[in-house]
C-alpha cells in the first residue's frame, strides 16, 4: 500500500500535489486526477526541495 501526502500548501486549494515514497523514488500526482504519476530518485527530489 503507497501512502500518498498531500501538499500542506494546498489548504483548501482544489489544486493539491500528493507524493509518495515508492522504493528508493518519491512519486508525485494531481489529487484530482491520480493517473498518470511521476517518480524522482530521492537525492533528485532532495535537490529540489533545497533549492526551493
Amino acid at each position: 500500500m503507497t501512502l500518498w501526502r498531500k501538499s500542506s500548501r494546498s489548504a483548501s486549494s482544489a489544486n493539491c500535489v500528493e507524493v509518495a515514497l515508492v522504493g528508493k523514488r518519491v512519486a508525485a500526482r494531481d489529487s484530482k486526477n491520480p493517473a498518470p504519476i511521476i517518480a524522482f530518485p530521492v537525492a533528485s527530489w532532495a535537490r529540489f526541495l533545497r533549492a526551493q
